[in-house]
């Protein structure tokens, strides 16, 4: 196993964490699966392992940079608490699909995932003039993003961040907002992923289901050190320069994983 490679997937994903609030699962998911590849894994288990261990990492990584957001003041607590319960059950429900899934369906799945938030962060995030939903819009809203999240192995910040910016939450507080709500749904799929895992056939050692236990460790060992550097960071930076840095290297990923499917 590349130790490395999981170091420098767990810097780059704490970092971007806290400073775009999206997790790092659109890092973490295209390293696992070129090392798992690397070491002649199952195509059809592979991306399964590298979604199930990317969100198990992200709800340990987001906690630190929870913590920084929320003593800047810079969480809508209102709206995580409207929005978890409906993301909770989404979480679940993609989850279920992504086990009845063929892996090489869902791996195309995630190279188009990756192109779309890609062209997404280069269009850059808009503020808009409109107002949060009500009960009905926010279930669904939380419902389909549960659904995408837990399938592309992401904590939802590359809608959320977007969604909330668009109803005129302040773009810092949106990352902030994204970033807590991100926690309770990689959590919640990360258990799922663990137990409709068991009894899949062609699993790596050390592995509960899905969850992958030596890349973990290896990703979150360096994610939780970094993750409230980024959360800082994104006080500072530019945000237009991070997302030109970032939609390049998702692009990259893309061709990568797009290679390892040749």
């Amino acid at each position: 196993m590349d130790i490395v490679s999981l170091l420098l997937a767990g810097v780059t994903a704490g970092m971007l964490a806290g400073l775009l609030g999206i997790g790092g699962g659109t890092i973490i998911v295209p390293v696992i699966v070129i090392i798992l590849d690397a070491q002649s894994v199952s195509a059809d288990v592979m991306i399964k392992i590298a979604v199930g261990t990317s969100l198990a990492t992200i709800a340990v990584s987001a906690l630190p940079s929870i913590y920084v957001h929320h003593r800047k003041g810079a969480i809508e607590w209102p709206v995580v608490r409207r929005l978890t319960p409906w993301i909770m059950a989404g979480a679940i429900v993609g989850v279920v699909i992504v086990d009845l899934l063929p892996g090489k369906i869902l791996h195309i799945a995630f190279i188009g995932f990756l192109v779309i938030a890609a062209i997404r962060t280069l269009a850059g995030t808009v503020e808009g003039k409109r107002q949060l939903p009500g009960l009905a819009g926010m279930a669904g809203i939380g419902l389909v993003n549960g659904v995408i999240s837990s399938m592309m192995g992401i904590a939802g910040g590359v809608i959320n961040v977007p969604f909330f910016s668009y109803c005129s939450m302040p773009i810092r507080r949106a990352v902030a907002t994204a970033a807590t709500v991100g926690m309770p749904l990689a959590l919640i799929s990360a258990v799922s992923y663990a137990i409709t895992g068991q009894n899949e056939v062609g699993l790596p050692e050390s592995s509960i289901g899905y969850i992958n236990l030596p890349i973990f460790a290896g990703v979150v060992s360096a994610s939780v050190l970094f993750a409230p550097l980024g959360a800082r960071l994104a006080h500072i930076i530019p945000e237009r320069t991070l997302g030109l840095l970032f939609s390049l290297f998702l692009l990259v990923m893309a061709g990568r994983m797009i290679w390892s499917l040749l």
